[in-house]
C-alpha cells in the first residue's frame, strides 16, 4: 500500500514538471537575421563584381579584365603579383612567429604561473587599442635597426604584424585553452614518464588544434588586409600595390581585392569545417 501511494503521488509530480525554457531567437527571427547579414555582406561584393565587368557601353558586360589578370600575358600587373607574393610570405612568417612565441607562453602561464594570466591577457590585447599610425611611429626607430640586421625585405614586416595580430591570435587560442583541462592532461602524461617536450607536442598541442587553426586563419586575414604599417614603412605588400595599380587601372585593383576577400572567406570556412569535423568525430565513436 505504501508503495502504491508513493507511485500515485509521483505521477502528479511528473505532470507538474515545468517546460524547458529555450533562450534565443526563434526560427523566423534567425532567418531574418541571417538574411539581413547576408545582404549586408553580399551586396557590396556583387557591386564590386558588377564594377569589374563593366564596359564602355552602358549595360554591356564582359570578362576581358578577369581573363587578362589570370592569363599573365601583360606585365602591367607585375607589381600586384609582387605584392601578393610578399603578403603570402608575410602571412606564413607572421603565423610562425605568433605560434612559436604566443602558444608556449600561454601554456606556460596556464600550467606554471596562473597568477600572470591577467597580465598576459592585458599585454596581448593592448595592440588592438593602439592606432596603427601610432604603432608605426614607435616602430620606426626599431625598424632602422631591423633593416641593418635583416635587410629591408618585405618579410621583415612580420615582426610588426606579429604584434598587430596578437589580440586575435590570443583570443582564439585562449578560448580553446579554457575548454581543455591542461593541468590534468599534463600531470597524467608526466605521471606516465613523458618529458615536457612530449607533453607539449603529443598531448597539449593536439587538444589545442582548434585554437591554433583559428589563430592562424585570423592572422592570415589580418596580414592580407593590412595597409598602414606597410605604407608608412615603405614596404610593398598586397594593399600598397593595389593602391598604386588603382591609380591607373581601378578595375584590376577591385579584382584583386575581391580575390583577397574570397581567399580569406574560404580559409575561415575551411578552418570551421575542420573544427566541426573534429568535434563530431568523438561523438561517433
Amino acid at each position: 500500500m505504501a508503495a502504491m501511494s508513493r507511485a500515485v503521488d509521483a505521477r502528479p509530480a511528473r505532470r507538474r514538471r515545468a517546460p524547458e525554457l529555450r533562450l534565443g531567437p526563434g526560427p523566423t527571427v534567425r532567418a531574418i537575421i541571417w538574411t539581413v547579414l547576408g545582404l549586408f555582406f553580399l551586396i557590396p561584393l556583387f557591386s564590386m563584381v558588377e564594377f569589374t565587368l563593366r564596359t564602355a557601353k552602358p549595360g554591356v558586360y564582359n570578362l576581358d579584365r578577369w581573363v587578362a589578370v589570370f592569363s599573365g600575358e601583360t606585365t602591367r600587373y607585375d607589381r600586384v603579383y609582387q605584392g601578393l607574393g610578399n603578403s603570402l610570405v608575410l602571412a606564413v612568417v607572421t603565423v610562425a612567429i605568433v605560434l612559436l612565441v604566443l602558444l608556449p607562453t600561454i601554456v606556460l602561464v596556464e600550467l606554471r604561473f596562473p597568477r600572470l594570466r591577467r597580465l598576459l591577457e592585458a599585454v596581448c590585447l593592448m595592440p588592438i587599442m593602439i592606432p596603427a599610425i601610432v604603432m608605426v611611429v614607435g616602430l620606426a626607430p626599431t625598424y632602422a635597426v631591423v633593416t641593418q640586421v635583416f635587410g629591408s625585405g618585405a618579410w621583415t614586416l612580420a615582426f610588426a604584424y606579429g604584434i598587430t595580430v596578437l589580440p586575435y591570435a590570443y583570443r582564439a587560442i585562449q578560448s580553446n585553452v579554457a575548454a581543455v583541462d591542461m593541468i590534468t592532461l599534463s600531470e597524467a602524461a608526466r605521471s606516465l614518464g613523458a618529458p615536457w617536450r612530449t607533453v607539449f607536442w603529443r598531448v597539449l598541442v593536439p587538444n589545442l588544434r582548434r585554437g591554433i587553426l583559428a589563430a592562424s586563419a585570423l592572422s592570415v586575414a589580418v596580414v592580407l588586409g593590412e595597409f598602414t604599417i606597410a605604407s608608412l614603412l615603405s614596404r610593398v605588400n598586397l594593399q600598397t600595390s593595389l593602391l598604386l595599380v588603382s591609380q591607373s587601372d581601378p578595375f584590376v585593383a577591385v579584382i584583386f581585392a575581391l580575390l583577397a576577400l574570397v581567399f580569406a572567406f574560404v580559409l575561415l570556412v575551411v578552418v570551421d569545417r575542420l573544427v566541426s569535423a573534429r568535434r563530431r568525430r568523438p561523438a561517433k565513436g
